[in-house]
């Protein structure tokens, strides 16, 4: 790719998403956007930065940077996080809320919505102990094309294949030809926004969880930094932040510190901050496994 187009399109994507692109990841780029090079009508890259230089399109601009941002997801990512969720953050929200029996919870970059169902399978899961209480999940991310395919809630036999348990397929999502819907009981108990995370957090409200997973990483430092800030201003005192495996706020914000033994869990760092966990239980179900007696 030629430098010059390269330098253009990547301080582009940067100065709408927050998201840096290195030299090395030209090909990502190509590959992204050459099939909006093609739906334009347009023969080649170059096309597309004289087209975006103008500025005058900003559904182009808006194009670009959703193809760019659109990032792959999928049920129950990791695990542990989501256990975590269940054994931990949950129970103490049971006995710190039960004055209001309201939790609200964010999922930041929520992508297709495969993070913010199984959060919300998780929860129909322990309705019993739920009963009486209300619990909003919001769902952004950059993308509103995305957010669309997350409000529809279909997803392929692949997607349904990775991570979900099979005994939640069966009982919270209905075949639809070649795809598989989840059932309006689960979509309904999310709603989606688009957001930018570069933006204000205005009309967002308080949360008592916040997963901001897997996008860190693709911040510089100085906008890591100032993504947590935002983040923090919404967040009570004993809110709690959780992140990706391989993200960190140490060295890059003082606004939050570790949960000790939960890892990618973070808390509170003022002095009235903090929550208590216990510690995790060994050979506890897996996440979205109901436990039995």
């Amino acid at each position: 790719m030629n430098p010059e187009v390269f330098e253009f399109l990547s301080d582009l994507v940067k100065t709408e998403s927050g998201l840096v692109l290195t030299p090395d990841k030209s090909y990502l780029l190509e590959s992204r956007l050459m099939p909006i090079v093609r739906a334009r009508g347009m023969k080649e890259m170059e096309d597309l930065v004289a087209a975006a230089k103008s500025k005058t399109d900003k559904a182009l601009i808006n194009e670009i940077t959703e193809a760019m941002t659109t990032n792959e997801s999928f049920f129950f990512r990791d695990t542990r996080p989501f256990d975590t969720f269940r054994d931990a953050s949950l129970p103490f929200l049971l006995d710190a809320r039960k004055q209001t029996k309201l939790i609200r919870i964010w999922c930041a970059a929520a992508s297709s919505g495969q993070e913010p169902y199984s959060l919300a399978m998780i929860l129909k899961e322990m309705q019993a102990k739920m009963a009486g209480w209300r619990v909003e999940i919001i769902g952004t991310d950059l993308s509103t094309e995305i957010l669309d395919k997350a409000k529809n809630g279909v997803y392929t036999q692949f997607e349904v294949q990775r991570g979900l348990p099979v005994q939640l397929l069966v009982k919270y999502f209905e075949k639809k030809e070649e795809h598989w819907q989840i059932k309006s009981e689960i979509r309904d108990m999310v709603k989606y926004k688009p957001l930018n995370l570069l933006d204000p957090f205005t009309g967002m409200g308080k949360f008592d969880i916040v997963f901001c997973r897997n996008v860190l990483i693709y911040f510089d430092q100085p906008t890591k930094t100032k993504v947590l800030e935002k983040i923090h201003g919404l967040m009570p005192n004993d809110g709690v932040l959780y992140l990706g495996g391989a993200e960190s706020v140490l060295g890059i914000s003082d606004k939050f510190r570790p949960v000790p033994n939960f890892r990618g869990v973070y808390e509170m760092a003022s002095e009235n901050g903090g929550v208590t966990y216990a510690p995790p239980a060994a050979g506890a179900p897996a996440a979205g496994v109901k436990a039995t007696a």
